[in-house]
């Protein structure tokens, strides 16, 4: 358990560039992937013989939770969430992909959600990457 003067650990970002920005009520948070703050990703292991294995919704879960304690920083939540775009590298993951996000978000009240297949992004052990706007209107005095 942390208190408040213990300084989290987040991934750095691999450019300059902030995780979340805030512009007036709305923030809009970077792509954000499953990497951790070690540089380890989560989801992807290579067995014995060299063969990488993916397991998606472990990459999912783990990209959510990273969005989650970044919006945290600045005193949002998930629940801010009013449109995502998701990026998988591979189409044949989005029924691993909807699984987890549907235990986070339901149609109801979750955000507007777009996800394309995009050819690869930044390591080759990423699987999914998102990009978040967020409501959360800022307090006056």
């Amino acid at each position: 358990m942390s208190d408040d003067t213990t300084e989290r650990i987040r991934t750095k970002p691999r450019a300059n560039y902030p995780h979340v920005r805030r512009a007036g009520d709305y923030i809009y948070v970077s792509g954000t992937s499953p990497r951790q703050p070690d540089n380890s990703i989560p989801g992807a292991a290579v067995d014995e013989m060299g063969t990488t294995n993916f397991d998606i919704g472990m990459q999912t879960e783990a990209a959510l939770e990273n969005i989650r304690r970044n919006l945290q920083d600045i005193g949002a939540d998930l629940s801010d969430l009013c449109e995502l775009s998701c990026f998988l590298v591979d189409m044949n993951d989005f029924g691993g992909f909807n699984r987890v996000y549907n235990r986070y978000f339901d149609a109801e009240t979750g955000p507007a959600r777009t996800t394309v297949a995009v050819h690869q992004l930044p390591h080759p052990h990423l699987r999914i990457e998102i990009k978040a706007v967020a409501y959360k209107p800022e307090r006056n005095g």
